[in-house]
């Protein structure tokens, strides 16, 4: 018998699909381990946390990976190794997903290390898994005697033909408007992520809302796994904060006060406040050590910070005003430039306050495409977005060590919002890629990357349906008077010191990209609406802002950005085009500095030809037409004799295509041999009379272009 006492759980979606919660049966090492499937995708999900904490960690160390098996999805890798490697893009996405919601669900001062990792052990090609990831690790957390207030879980809520449904089919999310993973408690949403057609606020706050129904169910079957599970019924103890309730008092005295009115004060400068602060530190530092020379300075730092935080708070909600002396709806001073960089093919410098992006844009060809290979999708990408942080952005010093997940989470939520007003295929033949650099970096960084990547995409002459612009907005609110302040365009410290972190990107007719992370619980309708259309107010400034400098994409392509031109060509002439081992088509190139790329759809060739002149352009343009050509019946060619025969000679009359001329054909005198009329390589005119209906073959005549001879006169002297 199986050594193993399973426990399984069932959640049924609304269109009677059954997710299933199994426990017991895989990783019994782990401190958690569930597996959930839906249809045939399976994931396994365990977590460990450490017995013991490092004497100098005063935080949570916890680390959420989510990896896919290509074995199970019944694909090999396609890496050199020919083996899972380092997480891919998406992977990292949704590591993200999980570990926002779950990082505030541990209690403020567990500091043990907590490793959460989900893995995609069987694929469904109809199921998204990002929808279940956190699930998943909630489940493991839930059974696990890890201190967790959770259940949590998340859902995909997508509205498909004008229906809201939760974790859609994978064929049916591209016909979605609005696309969202909503993550939740029982009590309230805590994470919202995701892309729309330009929606209403309203509409938006809808499928929340509805998404927030079904991960009830989820965590309450969650609840009833754990109650059937021993070992979740006690948590692990560990050494709570030492207080003392006299020090508290001392330092929230000593601080308080002189915080609010700093904060109060309106300084515009990040570094200025930072200075005003530090000395508010240091002095009561210095009393509090002469007072106390055993002073527990790691005490002092968490009263301290607790004292400072409250006192920015309280003065935001009581004065209605900001750090930097901004009302709660004021957007910080924009100015931007386009054109910046003559060598990019489109360039934008877009600066909000301390927050300054340097973005470019490169058209590049089919041949630049990026490649996608995952367990689950494989294919080519032609937009791509990519967003850098560097550590002078902040004033710090930090290794470059490439992308971390951070800088692939905020890149991917400005291409996931600019991509919405791409140009379709037929009107923008060129892969394209945006780089948004950040200079500065006091709030938003992404917001402007979105603002930046907008205006260098017009500046390149790309035909964006519209100018797209973020805002991020945060939320002060008193968890004992219920009072609240919602901020626009938040600062970094604002970000750090509020409870919710919502940005929110779109044109000027709505929404069409998201990310909210709440610190609270207990976040109302009421209160998200208020900031939605908050922020609706702040993007419509962003964006008249940005008409300022550019409103619509330029007529014309930078002179040194190459150009590109489209043609069909039948089926049958795609391997001439080509060549025997791409000797043709790499010839074409090397004579005409152009990029050549063929194409097999619909039954035709699609050629794409790019180049840096109009020159060459033609030049390329004329060699596949000429191959490609079809020859007309009646036509007039100039061809070239490429061998001759007893029979006739055959003669090429276009590239790559050959017809006969028979000796009869070739002069209006009757000839018995070709030898001394004709030679190989000789150029002559020719008349194209017939096409072989079931050959193909070309029939040709030379003499019927020659003028005929006139008849010799008898032997009488008649004519």
């Amino acid at each position: 018998m199986p050594n193993y006492n399973a426990v399984t759980k069932h959640i049924t979606l609304p269109d009677g699909r059954q997710i299933s919660i199994e426990t017991g049966k895989l990783a019994k090492f782990a401190d958690g381990a569930v597996v959930v499937r839906l249809g045939d995708a399976m994931l396994l999900a365990t977590v460990v946390s450490q017995p013991s904490a490092r004497g100098d960690v005063d935080f949570l160390p916890l680390s959420v990976d989510y990896q896919e098996k290509f074995g199970g999805a019944g694909n090999i890798p396609g890496s050199f190794q020919r083996r899972e490697g380092r997480l891919s893009d998406y992977e990292i996405l949704v590591c993200r997903l999980v570990d926002r919601i779950l990082r505030p669900m541990f209690p403020k001062d567990y500091h043990y290390e907590v490793q959460v990792m989900i893995t995609l052990i069987s694929a469904d090609k109809t199921v998204q898994p990002d929808a279940l990831a956190a699930l998943a690790a909630s489940a493991a957390l839930s059974i696990s005697d890890i201190p967790f207030a959770g259940p949590i879980s998340e859902v995909r809520v997508a509205r498909i033909d004008g229906k809201l449904q939760i974790n859609p089919l994978t064929a049916d999310i591209a016909r979605a408007d609005i696309d969202l993973i909503v993550g939740a408690t029982a009590d309230s949403v805590a994470m919202v992520e995701g892309e729309m057609n330009e929606v209403s606020e309203e509409e938006m706050v809808e499928a929340i809302a509805f998404a927030h129904e079904a991960i009830k169910e989820q965590v309450r079957v969650q609840q009833e796994l754990a109650a059937e599970v021993e070992k979740s019924h006690v948590k692990r103890e560990y050494p709570k904060y030492e207080e003392n309730d006299d020090l508290k008092k001392r330092i929230h005295q000593g601080v308080y006060q002189q915080a609010y009115e700093i904060a109060k004060s309106g300084n515009t400068s990040k570094s200025g406040r930072k200075e005003a602060f530090s000395a508010v530190k240091k002095t009561l530092t210095e009393q509090l050590l002469e007072e106390q020379p055993e002073l527990d300075m790691k005490m002092f730092g968490r009263y301290y910070s607790s004292a400072e935080k409250k006192a920015i708070r309280d003065m935001m909600i009581k004065e209605r005003t900001r750090l930097d002396g901004r009302a709660l709806t004021q957007i910080r001073p924009i100015w931007s430039e386009v054109n910046y960089l003559p060598g990019a093919h489109g360039s934008a410098l877009f600066t909000r306050g301390e927050t300054q992006s340097l973005t470019t844009v490169a058209l590049g060809t089919k041949l630049d495409e990026q490649i996608i290979d995952t367990a689950m999708t494989s294919g080519y990408s032609k937009f791509m977005l990519h967003y850098n942080f560097p550590a002078f952005s902040t004033g710090e010093v930090k290794p470059n060590r490439g992308p971390g997940r951070r800088e692939i989470g905020h890149g991917n939520l400005a291409q996931r919002s600019l991509k919405k007003v791409m140009p379709s295929d037929d009107e923008n033949p060129y892969t394209v890629r945006i780089v948004s650099d950040i200079l500065e970096s006091n709030g938003s960084s992404s917001m402007a990357t979105v603002c930046a990547g907008s205006m260098a995409l017009m500046d390149a002459g790309i035909p964006v349906r519209a100018a797209v612009s973020g805002i991020a907005m945060g939320l002060v609110q008193d968890k004992e008077t219920g009072e609240y302040a919602v901020l626009s365009d938040i600062l970094g410290d604002e970000d750090h010191l509020g409870d919710m972190d919502f940005k929110v990107t779109g044109t000027e007719k709505g929404i069409v990209a998201c990310q909210m992370d709440i610190k609270i619980q207990g976040l109302s309708a009421e209160i998200m609406t208020a900031a939605l259309h908050q922020a609706r107010e702040g993007r419509l400034h962003i964006l008249r802002e940005m008409a300022k400098t550019i409103s619509q994409p330029a007529a014309e392509l930078k002179p040194h950005t190459p150009r590109s031109h489209k043609m069909l060509i039948d089926k049958e002439f795609i391997g001439a085009v080509i060549g025997p081992g791409g000797k043709v088509i790499q010839q074409i190139q090397k004579d005409t500095n152009a990029t050549v790329i063929i194409e097999e759809k619909d039954e035709k060739g699609h050629v794409s030809i790019y180049a840096s002149n109009q020159e060459d352009m033609q030049a390329a343009i004329g060699r596949i037409q000429a191959i490609a050509a079809v020859p007309e019946v009646g036509a007039t060619y100039k061809g070239k004799v490429r061998s001759i025969q007893p029979y006739g000679a055959f003669v090429e009359i276009m590239p790559g295509k050959d017809g006969l001329l028979h000796i009869s054909e070739v002069s209006h005198e009757r000839l018995a041999a070709l030898e001394g009329v004709l030679e190989v390589g000789q150029e002559i005119d020719v008349k194209l009379l017939d096409i072989d209906k079931k050959t193909g073959k070309y029939r040709l005549s030379r003499k019927v272009l020659l003028p005929k001879p006139e008849r010799a006169a008898d032997s009488n002297g008649a004519a």
